[in-house]
This record gives C-alpha cells, structure tokens and sequence, in this order.
C-alpha cells in the first residue's frame, strides 16, 4: 500500500512540474514572437558601427545584422524599435519591445532590472583625445585633473566609468556620441570616453588630425542581449543561437559580420 501511494505522489508531482513547464511556455516571450510571427528589438540608431542609418535613413550595423540572423533562425519577421537609449530598460520592462540588441553592457546594476544573454562580444572603454593635449596627456590617468573637462554619452557605460576613474577631472554628459565628440573638437572639453570599437571608427572617418585615440582599454566590457525577468526559455534560445553562430564554421556568420563592421570600412560610404 505504502508503494502504491508513493507511486501516486510520483505522478501527481511529475504532472504538476509538467504542467507549471506548460504554462511557462505559454507565457515566454519567445513563444508569443512565433505566435505573432513577429521579433521586435529595441536600440538606439547612432552608436557606430552597432546600429546606425545611412544617408538613405536604413538601419544598419552589426547589431542590426545580428537581429536579422536571429528572426531568420527563428522563423520571423524583425521589427527595430527606436528607443533612447536612457529609456531602453524601461521600454523592455514595458513591453514595448522583445529584446534589446544595442550593444549594451552586462552591469549588476543593469541585470537587477533585466537578465542577460552570454556575451556576444567584448569591448573596453578608451578615449579621444584633443590633439593639442597629446603633450602633455600620455595616458588617461594623466586626465584627473581640475583642469580638464571629460565628456561621455548620457546613460552609457563611458559615464559610470567616467565618474569612477576620474575624482577630479570635470564630468559633463550628453544626449549623443555627436555631441560629446563636438566638445572635444571645439576645445571645451578635454577627451571623451566611449567604447573602443565607436572611437576607432570615428578617428577613421572623423578624427583625422584632430584627435589623438589613447586606444588602451580602461575596462572589460562583455556586451549581451537584454531580456525581461522570469523566461528562461527565451535565455536558453538565445544563448544557444550564440553559440551556433560563432562555432559554425560552415557560415561563419559571427566571423563574417565581425569582419563587415570592424575590420572593413567600406559601409562608412554609406553613412558619411
């Protein structure tokens, strides 16, 4: 009799997780994305070479490449949603898109709010410097000074680095990469701080004579996919849709769109 009743319990509890599986399936985002036949990623346009428009007013990067290999593997079509990029956690828990693809950054401040993939690529903070400060500033330590002026992108990781590494040194943000650059250019700011794979892009097509790149990272930066609390499911596809892209080497999609957007300059035709 004892038997038989701990059988019984066997069943009714392989039942019940069966059935919580079931309606946390239902209730996963990556099943509504193939019900409505539909992927929606929320970025922000600007941040060269992620995401970016071309003189045509076209969405490309490497994160827009990214998102579109990802609703071809799933099956969908991809809608990009516009999003500032201060707001973007906001616009994911709200609903207002599926996943942010924006080269963000894993934070433990960040993933309170959100869950992350794995990383699917790895930057680090450096900065541009006004060329007629290469004399006398040798390295970014050199720029914790009352004197100078350090500009970063409002809500970016270049501003919370900023504040920590320099105590003395001016810290002003703004609304745009753009904006903080032009500070530097016109003389009323020092240098900005931004991710690596931004600033040796600029100084390629902009910077020119104008700027010095003090290219050694200031940080380790693991850039992942951003998702909302509670759906495993979803981590588990897109964890396993990283993997594939970068050990296939049949495709070598990861490989190939590294190469388009990091190593070639060819798409800044397209954008200058």
């Amino acid at each position: 009799m004892k038997k038989i009743l701990v059988v019984v319990l066997l069943i009714l509890n392989i039942n019940t997780l069966f059935a919580d599986d079931i309606n946390m399936w239902k209730k996963s985002t990556l099943n509504k994305i193939l019900q409505k036949g539909e992927l929606r990623v929320g970025l922000e346009p600007g941040y060269m070479p992620f995401e970016m428009k071309d003189k045509k007013g076209r969405l490309i990067g490497y994160d827009v490449d990214i998102a579109k290999a990802m609703a071809k593997a799933m099956g969908v079509k991809i809608k990009f949603v516009p999003t500032t990029f201060d707001g973007i956690i906001a616009g994911l828990i709200t609903n207002k898109f599926d996943v942010i693809i924006s080269g963000m950054t894993i934070t433990q401040k960040r993933n309170l709010k959100v869950n992350f993939s794995d990383p699917y690529i790895v930057v680090g903070q450096t900065l541009l410097l006004n060329k007629k400060l290469e004399n006398e500033i040798k390295d970014a330590k050199a720029l914790d000074n009352e004197k100078y002026t350090v500009v970063a992108k409002l809500g970016q990781t270049g501003e919370i680095v900023a504040r920590k590494f320099f105590k003395k040194a001016k810290v002003i943000t703004f609304d745009t990469e753009g904006q903080s650059v032009s500070e530097v250019l016109g003389g009323r700011a020092a240098a900005f701080i931004n991710d690596k794979p931004f600033n040796t892009v600029f100084m390629d097509s902009k910077g020119g004579s104008n700027l010095v790149h003090l290219d050694k990272s200031l940080t380790y930066e693991p850039l992942a996919f951003a998702i909302r609390k509670g759906d495993p499911d979803f981590l588990n596809w897109l964890n396993n849709f990283l993997k594939q892209i970068k050990e296939d080497k049949i495709t070598n999609l990861d490989g190939r769109l590294y190469k388009k957007w990091f190593i070639d300059t060819k798409w800044l035709k397209q954008v200058q």
